[in-house]
């Protein structure tokens, strides 16, 4: 796929500070810094189409601009935790079918139905025949179809398990070295575009703030905390492993009653774990996890414009969207403090 390429230039975005947007095609021209990158800043964003399942994002030319950023990552280390977190296939179709594209085709086909169901309802009263009763109709299925609209707006703005939270082990190898990671999907003519943003952070102000501000909650309010962060949990499944002893008594008890070989087909068994992703440890090992897991989701929220405006005194120069530790202590830990301002 064709990426269009522009390097060592700024451009606004809405509340993003200063953008600078390295893409593919350029190979031979090097990063030019023209100053200090800012937090919150995009240094560069990868692209691919997620309707060719050929495709993928051009690992070569990321591990070069990364080597120009001064990143020294091991490369098939980074490479290999990208391609499980957004490449396999299962992952690709659950992107296509929470994509942006997905829900404008679903949200038309609510609405005819929706307008049809009423519609045909309405025309079994004796009111049915006449225009207004068509009119309402129709304002009707706006109306909610707009809500309905609203409401996945609104859930898009949380943590999303499947695409998020699987870039978690890729941002702890990469916020070491003050950059986070984030994916985002828009709509090309009929192409779904995925795109994965590399944002400048770093992450000590943010650590240090939350740090001290979960060890306060741990002092004053330890079980609201405790309860806050046992929402943020996974359901895996796991492999029952037998006890070994059991099965020898089990195996001399019963004897077979087809002839002796094993059945090659026999699947595993299998059973569903809750695995909790804070555990309990100190107030900066959970402020560490904290911003680790929740770092997708806001690269994902700051680059779409999405994060509500905040009050100042975040660690965002120049900025008027809340920092990691501010989203993460509104969002998360519930506190009573309130950073963000009405949009």
């Amino acid at each position: 796929m064709a990426h269009n390429s522009q390097t060592g230039g700024t451009e606004k975005n809405g509340s993003l500070p200063s953008i600078l947007y390295c893409k593919s095609d350029l190979k031979e021209e090097p990063l030019q810094w023209v100053r200090e990158p800012l937090n919150g800043q995009v240094l560069m964003v990868l692209t691919m189409d997620n309707n060719c399942s050929a495709t993928s994002f051009d690992m070569e030319l990321c591990a070069e601009k990364l080597k120009s950023l001064g990143v020294q990552v091991a490369v098939d280390q980074w490479r290999r935790l990208i391609q499980d977190a957004v490449l396999k296939p299962e992952v690709r179709r659950y992107m296509f079918y929470n994509s942006r594209a997905f829900q404008i085709a679903i949200a038309v086909i609510f609405y005819m139905s929706l307008w049809t169901n009423i519609y045909s309802t309405v025309q079994l009263c004796s009111f049915g025949r006449y225009w207004e009763a068509a009119v309402l109709v129709t304002l009707a299925a706006v109306a909610v179809t707009v809500v309905v609209i609203l409401v996945i707006d609104r859930h898009q703005r949380k943590i999303n398990m499947n695409t998020d939270m699987r870039l978690a082990a890729v941002n702890e190898i990469f916020i070491k070295h003050s950059l986070i990671l984030g994916i985002t999907d828009v709509l090309d003519g009929p192409h779904n575009i995925l795109q994965l943003w590399f944002v400048h952070f770093r992450p000590e102000h943010c650590l240090q703030s939350l740090t001290a501000h979960i060890r306060d909650l741990q002092r004053t309010q330890e079980a609201s905390l405790r309860q806050s962060l046992d929402q943020l949990c996974v359901v895996m499944e796991v492999v029952v492993q037998p006890d070994p002893r059991t099965e020898e008594e089990a195996s001399r008890e019963e004897s077979p009653l087809l002839p002796s070989g094993e059945n090659l087909n026999e699947k595993p068994v299998t059973c569903n774990e809750l695995l909790h992703l804070v555990p309990e440890g100190p107030p900066e090992v959970v402020a560490q996890q904290l911003l680790v897991i929740f770092s997708g989701c806001y690269v994902r929220l700051l680059v779409t414009g999405r994060l509500p405006r905040a009050v100042p005194g975040g660690h965002l120069q120049h900025s008027s969207v809340p920092c990691l530790c501010q989203f993460i202590e509104t969002t998360v830990l519930n506190t009573q403090q309130s950073w963000f301002l009405g949009k």
